[in-house]
């Protein structure tokens, strides 16, 4: 697979932002967002699966990994604008869109504001709200964050990460995702926790008329099936699928599972396009 290396393009606002287009050598195009706290990395596994289908553009969102880490406060709105404007940086006037938990949420922000970019939607374990408490358990948990540094909540997230069977198979996985996870600036990551627990994406979603997969694991208590299900009845022909024995981070613990239902948003796109 030929990738073309890490690049940074600037934002409306003046913000940096860095990003990766790996080309698959395939007719598709794919713009994956991470999940909170992570960056680009994330999605590195599920992009090699791509590889004959589409080419990929991966991103570490402001506030996150080699981006720029304004102050907040944030919004997946702002989140969403920044995605367009990579997009535009590299000449790409629609794709399939999709992300992981906090991504999801910058997917719908995307699909929500820029309807006429999104060919399909990928919507993987995540929520277009996290509940009438969120914005209370996701203050308790930047004010961790701030008062004892990541380290206090690596105990917590790595267990919310990832199965009990795939921690203990796959230690150099986790070690990764923890590496980048205490690398996060610590007012970065509390305007990013405030910003998922504000939240609230629901009115969107009968709106969208594209191809859209919802899926999450069986074990996901961070996002649990619920709120997938949630997602997929709001949302015209959204088709869910419940992954078994897996939790929240989906593209690392079954990346190839994640790409086979990129794959086929890739798919049914070009159908749709055919008409």
């Amino acid at each position: 697979m030929n990738n073309n290396g890490h690049s940074s393009a600037t934002a409306r606002d003046g913000t940096r932002l860095s990003y990766r287009v790996v080309n698959g050598s395939g007719d598709g195009r794919v713009v994956l967002v991470h999940s909170l706290a992570m960056d680009k990395t994330f999605w590195e596994s599920t992009v090699a699966a791509l590889e004959g289908y589409a080419d990929a553009l991966i991103l570490d969102c402001r506030g996150h990994g080699a981006s720029d880490k304004p102050a907040g406060p944030y919004t997946v709105e702002l989140f969403a604008d920044d995605v367009a404007d990579l997009m535009d940086h590299v000449g790409w006037k629609s794709a399939v869109v999709a992300g992981a938990s906090m991504g999801g949420c910058v997917a719908l922000a995307f699909a929500a504001n820029y309807p006429e970019r999104v060919e399909a939607l990928g919507l993987f374990d995540t929520t277009a709200w996290y509940g009438e408490e969120a914005p209370k358990a996701w203050a308790e948990r930047a004010d961790k964050a701030l008062a004892e540094g990541m380290g206090a909540l690596v105990g917590f997230q790595k267990t919310r990460w990832f199965s009990d069977d795939f921690r203990e198979a796959n230690p150099d996985v986790v070690e990764k995702a923890i590496n980048v996870f205490l690398q996060n600036e610590l007012p970065a990551y509390a305007a990013t926790c405030a910003m998922l627990g504000n939240v609230d994406l629901r009115a969107h979603l009968p709106k969208f008329n594209f191809p859209c997969r919802v899926a999450v694991g069986t074990e996901d208590y961070a996002t649990p099936p619920e709120m997938a299900r949630y997602m997929a009845e709001n949302i015209p022909g959204a088709s869910l699928f419940i992954m078994e024995y897996v939790r929240h981070f989906t593209p690392l613990e079954v990346p190839s599972t994640i790409a086979g239902h990129l794959k086929e948003l890739i798919e049914a796109s070009a159908s749709r396009a055919r008409g």
